[in-house]
């Protein structure tokens, strides 16, 4: 559950760089995810308002965009889904490859509430 631990520091960051640009409200925090990491996407969402409550970011939304788990063969240098194809090149059927992605986490974007012009 390492999940909420991850939360927590995302919460700080994103808090941080409201602070620094006079942000007060927060819509959506966009992160990205490997799909070889050990980080659950199912979890992430589930605890981000537990994680939030009590924050700037209360009440904002969270979007989780995969990143796929990438190889390249060294006997054939095929790019490759790591996952999908078992750990094995397509191609020539090796299992000695490099990754290339899939054990990312990162802030990707994050959107501010507009706020009414007539406010």
């Amino acid at each position: 559950m390492h999940e909420l631990t991850i939360l927590v520091e995302l919460v700080g960051m994103v808090e941080q760089a409201m602070s620094q640009n006079n942000i007060d409200k927060i819509d959506t925090v966009v992160v990205q995810i490997g799909q070889l990491s050990s980080i659950v996407p199912r979890y992430m969402k589930e605890y981000y308002p537990n994680a939030t409550e009590g924050s700037k970011l209360a009440g904002s939304k969270l979007k989780i965009e995969m990143i796929p788990g990438n190889g390249l063969c060294h006997h054939c240098d095929k790019v490759f889904n790591v996952v999908k194809n078992k750990g094995k090149c397509p191609i020539c059927g090796a299992d000695d490859w490099e990754m290339l992605s899939g054990q990312e986490f990162m802030l990707k974007e994050i959107y501010i509430e507009e706020k009414n012009p007539s406010q």
